[in-house]
């Protein structure tokens, strides 16, 4: 007696291997957490030969709506900033990385409540991804999609070379979410997905206070650690 709503995989795409994988990874990682700031799971199932998942029904709108309206307010921010953080450290807790961490899997209840959503790729700990070269990494998110997991421009730099992840591949990428939530800009945009994901490897953002004079040294040095290059120094 409640309206929920329902994630499909359509029975047409129910033989292949690789999507049925990351909708059951979904399912059991998003299924084990149980936070304010995470979606809520309440049933996984198969009907008629097609996965589904039933999930809590929500009101709002994507963070990507938002920001498509330019910064949001720094109060706002914070805030917004702080729910993301905390429902990522329950993932984390329970060895859940979530490895595709972008402002359209960030919903915005009407009560200005965040939710983490798709933890379709996420990475249980005791998975282990094969490294590869970043020309491989890099050929293979051109022709096949999805094969290098996670979105570019979001991506962090191990992602990008195709090497395992752990959190704080998370933390780079909750940084650009943060950096563009301060400047209406993303951190990492360019013409290409071959110079986009250059761009992460190599290039640092231009400083969040050249578009937003506002901000704190303090919030200004979470932001680049956030983005370092390396995931120790994150």
């Amino acid at each position: 007696d409640r309206e929920v709503a329902i994630k499909i995989v359509l029975s047409d795409f129910a033989s292949d291997g690789d999507r049925l994988q990351r909708f059951e990874q979904e399912a059991r990682a998003t299924s084990a957490l149980n936070h304010p700031n995470i979606l809520t799971v309440y049933d996984v199932g198969t009907y008629e030969g097609s996965p589904y998942i039933v999930a809590e029904l929500l009101e709002g709108e994507e963070l990507r709506q938002r920001l498509d309206e330019g910064p949001i307010p720094l109060r706002k921010t914070i805030d917004y900033a702080h729910q993301i953080i905390s429902g990522l450290s329950a993932a984390h807790e329970k060895g859940i990385v979530h490895r595709d961490l972008k402002p359209e899997n960030l919903f915005i209840t009407k009560d200005d409540r965040v939710k983490i959503l798709d933890f379709g790729i996420a990475k249980l700990r005791a998975a282990k991804l094969e490294g590869s070269s970043l020309e491989d990494a890099t050929r293979r998110a051109i022709t096949n999609p999805g094969v290098v997991m996670g979105t570019v421009g979001y991506m962090s730099p191990e992602q990008v070379r195709g090497h395992s992840t752990d959190y704080r591949s998370d933390i780079f990428s909750f940084g650009a979410i943060l950096y563009e939530m301060i400047t209406g800009r993303r951190a990492f945009r360019r013409e290409t997905m071959a110079e986009t994901m250059s761009a992460i490897l190599k290039e640092e953002p231009d400083e969040p206070t050249e578009s937003n004079p506002n901000i704190s040294p303090s919030l200004e040095r979470i932001v680049r650690r956030c983005l370092e290059k390396k995931p120790e120094r994150r």
